[in-house]
């Protein structure tokens, strides 16, 4: 695939998702269950009917987000990542990516993409980089791939190494919309010994009732609609790639931290890989 070439979604204006607080939004439903308070009364519902649905949801949201700082801290430390592309923000909360990336290397830039105009307003409030790295930030949909990779190269050397997140997010991507193919062009702008860490619903981690009922869930009262996808069609993401050791693995087993109790299960897919 050459920079060149479009995905299927490209033309769409699909950042004009309207901005709707009757209708639950998943960044607020995650913000729900990590016990923020900047949500509304439908994420709240649809929040408490997908864990009635799934009780072990809570601690998926809990083992995505210690991931993404694992992740954040294995790019900045020992894969030496100075810049980070952060695509499905989410709104601000404990160990945001760059305050764990700037930890480690207070000059890195951190440019984060979201689409939601609560993320984004709580992004531009309280995202704020120390005073030798730098963060930005863009309004768009992941599916607007070009218009992502754009403005990124306004902020971001992409003659350098990048560090990718995309956390939670592949999941909101109907096949029509072809996510491979994101992550593919996404890649293609990067140069080599990049990363994309990634994180997805596996539905072969789920039941297949249970997986049935959410999918129709977040159909019925979600602004996204969730499609999970099995560990073979999420692997088709790292293509091309050198996935880090342990590989594709559930999130809470990615170098998880000493100590940790990993006899609970979360039913995410992660990995990190890196650009040949």
């Amino acid at each position: 695939m050459t920079s060149g070439e479009t995905t299927a979604a490209e033309g769409n204006d699909s950042d004009a998702l309207a901005f709707n607080t009757m209708v639950a939004h998943q960044a607020r439903m995650y913000d729900y269950m990590l016990g923020g308070k900047d949500n509304y009364a439908a994420d709240r519902d649809a929040a408490e009917k997908w864990l009635t649905i799934e009780p072990g949801a809570a601690f998926s949201v809990r083992a995505n987000r210690a991931f993404l700082g694992r992740a954040v801290r294995y790019l900045a430390g020992e894969a030496g990542m100075r810049q980070f592309l952060d695509i499905g923000t989410g709104i601000p909360t404990a160990g945001n990516t760059h305050e764990v990336a700037q930890s480690i290397a207070p000059e890195s830039r951190i440019l984060y993409v979201d689409y939601d105009p609560i993320v984004l307003a709580h992004a531009r409030a309280l995202l704020t980089s120390g005073d030798a790295g730098a963060t930005e930030y863009i309004e768009a949909d992941l599916r607007n791939t070009g218009k992502i990779l754009e403005e990124a190269r306004d902020f971001l050397d992409f003659t350098k190494p990048v560090g990718i997140t995309l956390v939670a997010i592949l999941h909101a991507i109907p096949d029509a919309d072809d996510p491979h193919a994101i992550v593919a062009r996404l890649l293609d702008a990067v140069p080599s010994g990049s990363y994309v860490a990634l994180t997805h619903v596996g539905a072969d981690l789920l039941d297949p009732e249970t997986s049935a009922k959410l999918e129709g869930l977040s159909g019925q009262s979600m602004q996204q609609r969730v499609g999970f996808r099995d560990r073979a069609q999420v692997a088709r993401f790292l293509d091309g790639t050198d996935p880090v050791d342990p590989g594709l693995v559930r999130a809470e087993r990615w170098r998880p931290d000493p100590g940790a109790d990993l006899t609970t299960e979360s039913c995410l897919w992660a990995a990190v890989t890196r650009k040949r």
